[in-house]
């Protein structure tokens, strides 16, 4: 089931914004549809904390048995907080994948980049062309 309440990027990152100490931080994570398509996660590369990121920049990768595959960065900004513990814990991002599968924590600090990003209805129309 896809969350309502975040947005999506067309490269299956979702996204959740709150306010944090004044800023507006993106919650960053992969989408329960990509994590199926990929099956069987092996490995991942997580950015440090203090990288600069623009929007549909990569930040990562994650590979399955299947494939290596690119994470990219919906919204431009810093980050100022990394999951480091789920590299070690992948199998927690199919049981997971919207609260304790987050990746990374963006200061967003140019807000056009979320205007490219989709609701869950659209996201959820494109799954099923994919699909």
């Amino acid at each position: 089931m896809t969350p309502k309440d975040l947005l999506y990027a067309e490269t299956h990152e979702w996204v959740r914004i709150a306010e944090e100490g004044g800023r507006k931080v993106a919650t960053v994570g992969i989408s329960d549809f990509a994590i199926q398509q990929l099956t069987d996660l092996v490995h991942m590369v997580l950015p440090k904390v203090g990288t600069q990121l623009k929007a549909g920049q990569e930040f990562g990768e994650v590979e399955s048995v299947k494939a290596v595959s690119s994470l990219y960065s919906p919204v431009t900004g810093e980050i100022v907080a990394v999951n480091s513990d789920l590299p070690n814990k992948l199998e927690s991002l199919g049981s997971d994948p919207y609260v304790g599968g987050w990746m990374i924590k963006v200061a967003i600090s140019d807000e056009s980049s979320l205007a490219k990003l989709m609701d869950a209805a659209a996201y959820e129309r494109q799954c099923a062309a994919e699909g």
